[in-house]
């Protein structure tokens, strides 16, 4: 059986990205969850990952590591990764490149925490151009594809690499047009999502450096997670 390294829940969207694949295609794994630590996180997941970072996939002898080289590694071996035709197959690899690769604003002022609800104090003209992109991405991927998903019916890797946005949607109040929006709440709504969610509000850990992130500039409106 595949094994899957991931670190926190509520903090890791690169970890969500395989795991809610996984989940959904209904591809068995048993689940290592390491918190991250402060400073010491690189040397501790080291001893399962190559690069020190999470996620990480071990099927027996084989170690692949990176949310996209796991994407395609599970391509390789079960349908559904990827969309069946050709067209849609291209446009949804291009799609979940262009999340990993890039949106930094999104990143780095949007940082995934599943258990807040927060105000920001403003939008950057960087993180409004992320923005209009998504919302341009996503709603070329429902209209030319049929929807509900970004790349037909079924949910692939293209849109587990956008996942971990709709949280970030939830978390921020984000704005996107209407049709966006609705495809946000629709992964929301999905029995894995909601799964990594529940667990992640219960997750006991507090990571202060991520905490930072998501309060910079921002006003709190809850923290549904309990007191550590």
């Amino acid at each position: 059986m595949y094994e899957l390294y991931i670190g926190n829940k509520n903090y890791s969207s690169w970890s969500l990205r395989p795991w809610v694949l996984m989940r959904t295609l209904g591809i068995a794994f048993t689940e290592h969850l390491a918190p991250f630590d402060p400073g010491t996180s690189w040397a501790k997941f080291r001893a399962f990952s190559p690069s020190g970072k999470v996620p990480c996939l071990v099927d027996g002898a084989t170690v692949v590591w990176d949310s996209m080289g796991i994407a395609e590694y599970l391509a390789e071996r079960h349908a559904g990764a990827w969309p069946e035709e050709g067209p849609a197959r291209a446009w949804a690899r291009c799609a979940a490149a262009e999340m990993h690769s890039g949106f930094g604003a999104l990143r780095q002022r949007c940082s995934m925490n599943c258990g807040l609800r927060v105000r920001l104090d403003a939008i950057t003209p960087d993180l409004q151009r992320d923005l209009d992109r998504i919302d341009e991405l996503w709603s070329e991927g429902l209209q030319r594809f049929g929807g509900p998903f970004l790349a037909g019916p079924s949910f692939t890797a293209a849109d587990a690499f956008y996942a971990p946005v709709a949280f970030r949607v939830r978390t921020y109040g984000l704005p996107l047009s209407g049709a966006s929006a609705a495809y946000a709440r629709e992964l929301l709504a999905m029995p894995s999502m909601r799964q990594w969610d529940d667990e992640a509000i219960a997750e006991p850990w507090r990571d202060n450096e991520h905490e930072v992130e998501a309060m910079q500039g921002a006003t709190l409106i809850e923290d549904l997670r309990k007191a550590p």
